[in-house]
Parts: structure tokens; C-alpha cells; sequence
């Protein structure tokens, strides 16, 4: 991760893993299947994605901040990727409950099955 202020006052973060990276290019479809299990998307399983699939990593990166646990756990790697391709996950158990409702909204959009 590299974090860097920006002139307008902000904070970016930039979050790389070099294993999957390649060169972006805009609106291409992908094929391969690549990634870590617990934060591939559901697109990507099914092996046409774009680089919208980066905001659904991002989603199970806010969920494990939040929470200090995976949204898609299981047993096993097939347990995993069953619920990913399903796209359910808790938001009632502790911490939820003290959790913005703005945070449980940007979150339920990062993790919406439908990349569009």
C-alpha cells in the first residue's frame, strides 16, 4: 500500500499486488481466471471481467478493515468461492452495529455482484 497526500488535502491509497498486475486498458474484457480467493470477484470466476472487478477486492478489503474478518469465508477454497459467486455476506453481527450507515452503504456497492 502507498499513501499519499494530495494538494487537494486528501488521502489517497494505492493498493497493488504485482503477481496479478498488468498494463490497464480501457474497457478491455478479461479472461483469465487470477487471484487471491478471498478477494476475487464473481465476474472473474466466471472469466469476463473488466477492471471494475479491483472495486469488489476493495469492498472485501473495507469489510476486513471494519471488521477484522472476510465478508466470503468457508471451510475450504470451494466453500469461498460458493458464497463469492452468491454475493451474501453479514452486516448485522457485531461491529455493525456501530458502523456508519454511510460505510454499510459504499460497502454494498463495492460488493454488488453486478459490476455495472
Amino acid at each position: 500500500m502507498i499513501f499519499k497526500r494530495q494538494k487537494t488535502g486528501f488521502n489517497y491509497i494505492k493498493i497493488i499486488d504485482f503477481g496479478t498486475a498488468k498494463i490497464f486498458q480501457k474497457d478491455k474484457m478479461e479472461h483469465l481466471l487470477i487471484g487471491s480467493t478471498y478477494y476475487i470477484a464473481p465476474e472473474v470466476l466466471s472469466r469476463n471481467y473488466t477492471e471494475k472487478c479491483d472495486l469488489w477486492s476493495c469492498g472485501v478489503i473495507m469489510y476486513i478493515l471494519l471488521t477484522g474478518r472476510p465478508p466470503f469465508n468457508g471451510v475450504d477454497e470451494e466453500e469461498i468461492l460458493s458464497k463469492i459467486e452468491k454475493g451474501t455476506y453479514d452486516l448485522k453481527r457485531y461491529p455493525w452495529g456501530v458502523i456508519s450507515n454511510q460505510a454499510k452503504d459504499l460497502l454494498t456497492k463495492l460488493l454488488d455482484i453486478n459490476p455495472d
